[in-house]
């Protein structure tokens, strides 16, 4: 039994070393300009470092009227300049990288997504995939820069805490105290933080998955007349997302107050000790200003939490984008295909198995070239799996498909997608005009055959009365579901290979139309195979053969007409009339 595939990949169990492995690749795909944050960061932290000390010398140096003070002043002018340019220089890297390395997740997720099959892919709403790609991946994007500006963060304080012992052990010992407590906070930000995030980015998905089915099915929901219901479910998640969103605030804010209170309290206790100090002869009032200087550097340790925070989510974040780079993609080789080959198709012994259930199970068929053969069967038998698995959008669990005798599992993907065309039911179009979207495919159309194409599919009439003809650009064509399909038809009639296959792609079609590119197929298109997945009883009667599908097995295939003698296969049409014609309901 194949089994059943995980419906999010942020359960398995390896998700947490998943995500970091992806952020790890994300760090190497901009490391000169992470080197840059950390080199930037650690250069500002040497000058924070060097300031206090600089300060106190300075005051030192005044109160004595030393003539060097004026030197040293300009010196501590410079070096804040420094300090504040090198700042500024880590927030543009930070940017940058954060950019640069959501493009690149992006990208990846999105050649990753494209380059499998659409099963693999389905199991991930639209909105899901939005939002994963949306906000997700730019937090997730900004991990790196995260990751770099904690390790930039920890260098000033520790740095702070070495000078407060150089400059007396015993305020470093009293700041040391209070470390303890600041490890533990911040041990308990970061594991309550990524339960609370991850909590939140699925509510997310949820709500943008609600909304993007409502969407797309907005005039059903006008016409049933549903709006305040559909309303009310796509927005019914908002309580949960208000609860998850204070509490992952909640748990940030109730750190950082933790942290505001505790390190002031420490810098008032190393002020403390350094007074002493200062009253027992053992340091100077510079040194005392230096001191209150270091400990505010070493108090930073309490600022790490924002960052942390950023790390946290980036990392839950690139668990939920990860599942998308986690998708397999459908493999190809690197065979050729016959010079003019007729198009023979063979499937022998496949099975698909979707969520544990066998869609289709020991298919043994065989297509002559050149013929035109009908796929017929009740709902849910198997139709369009048997057309995914034929052109090779769907690799099949076990057995083999073979076009001109060779596996499809072997033959290159450009030569696939030339010699394959699929047409469908719901045709989705690319391109900037109507021209475009009939030229789009493994090879472009010429002008010319633009046009031939759409007049083979009944399109170039309507084409024609558009305002700019083939030129209107795509979202300007107000464009009926039967005027969608020609569209789609006359996209596969220009670029027809070898093997074409209509997944129920006339059935708004009219009558007079389905006829005219019944015609186009036999005379004005390419010659080859043709694989109709048929729903309509006229589609059958004109095909070469019929495979009649059941239970994902085939029951037969032989020619509509001694097939129609059995009761079983015309019930898989609906209801006939006394002469054995469906009736149109």
């Amino acid at each position: 039994m194949v089994p059943t595939r995980p419906r999010d990949g942020t359960a398995d169990g390896g998700a947490a070393r998943s995500a970091d492995a992806l952020l790890t690749r994300m760090v190497r795909a901009s490391a000169g300009r992470t080197a840059g944050i950390l080199l930037c960061a650690a250069a500002a932290a040497a000058a924070s470092l060097a300031l206090p000390a600089l300060l106190g010398l300075t005051l030192d140096l005044l109160l004595e009227g030393h003539p060097d003070a004026g030197r040293a002043l300009a010196a501590v002018v410079v070096l804040t300049a420094a300090e504040v340019g090198l700042d500024a220089a880590v927030a543009l890297l930070s940017g940058t990288v954060g950019a640069r390395s959501t493009a690149w997740l992006r990208l990846r997720a999105v050649r990753r997504l494209l380059a499998a099959a659409p099963r693999d892919v389905s199991r991930f709403s639209n909105g899901d995939v939005a939002t994963r790609l949306s906000a997700h991946a730019t937090e997730a994007g900004a991990a790196p820069a995260g990751a770099a500006q904690i390790v930039a963060a920890v260098l000033a304080p520790v740095g702070a805490l070495v000078a407060l012992f150089v400059i007396d052990p015993w305020t470093g010992l009293a700041f040391v105290l209070g470390l303890p407590v600041l490890g533990l906070l911040l041990r308990s930000f970061a594991r309550h933080s990524s339960d609370t995030v991850s909590r939140y980015q699925r509510v997310q998905s949820l709500i943008a998955t609600r909304l993007t089915d409502a969407l797309g099915g907005a005039r059903a929901i006008a016409a049933a007349g549903t709006l305040e219901d559909e309303r009310a479910r796509v927005l019914s998640p908002l309580a949960d997302l208000g609860v998850e969103g204070r509490r992952m605030w909640s748990v940030h804010g109730s750190a950082m107050a933790r942290s505001g209170v505790l390190m002031p309290l420490l810098i008032t206790a190393v002020l403390a000790v350094g007074g002493v100090g200062l009253a027992h002869g053992r340091i100077s009032v510079g040194d005392l200003l230096a001191v209150s200087r270091y400990a505010a550097l070493a108090a930073g340790l309490g600022s790490v939490a924002g960052p942390l925070a950023a790390l946290v989510r980036g990392r839950t974040a690139a668990r939920r984008v990860g599942a998308l780079l986690a998708v397999p993609p459908l493999a190809h080789g690197r065979a050729q295909l016959p010079p003019a080959g007729p198009g023979t198709l063979e499937l022998r012994g496949v099975g698909v198995n979707t969520d544990g259930v066998w869609v289709l199970r020991g298919v043994d068929l065989r297509v002559p070239g050149g013929r035109t053969v009908a796929v017929v069967g009740r709902s849910g038998s198997g139709k369009s799996t048997l057309g995914a698995v034929a052109g090779r959008l769907l690799a099949p669990d076990e057995g083999e498909v073979c076009l001109d005798g060779v596996p499809l599992d072997t033959v290159a993907a450009d030569v696939l997608r030339r010699e394959v065309v699929y047409a469908f039911e719901r045709p989705e179009l690319q391109g900037a005009t109507i021209a475009d979207a009939i030229a789009a495919g493994a090879r472009t159309a010429p002008d010319e055959g633009v046009r031939s194409a759409a007049r083979a599919a009944g399109a170039d009439g309507f084409v024609r009365a558009l305002p700019l003809g083939y030129a209107t650009p795509l979202e300007e064509a107000p464009l009926s579901g039967g005027e969608l399909q020609r569209l789609g038809l006359a996209r596969a009639f220009a670029h027809a290979g070898r093997l074409m296959i209509l997944d129920d792609a006339t059935s708004s079609l009219d009558t007079a139309t389905e006829r005219q590119v019944d015609r186009a197929l036999a005379h004005e298109v390419r010659p080859g195979t043709r694989l109709v997945i048929a729903h309509r009883l006229s589609t059958a009667a004109r095909a070469d053969l019929v495979v009649w599908l059941e239970d994902g097995r085939v029951r037969a295939v032989r020619t509509h007409a001694e097939l129609w003698r059995d009761p079983d296969y015309r019930a898989a049409f609906g209801r006939t009339d006394a002469s054995g014609h469906r009736e149109e309901r």
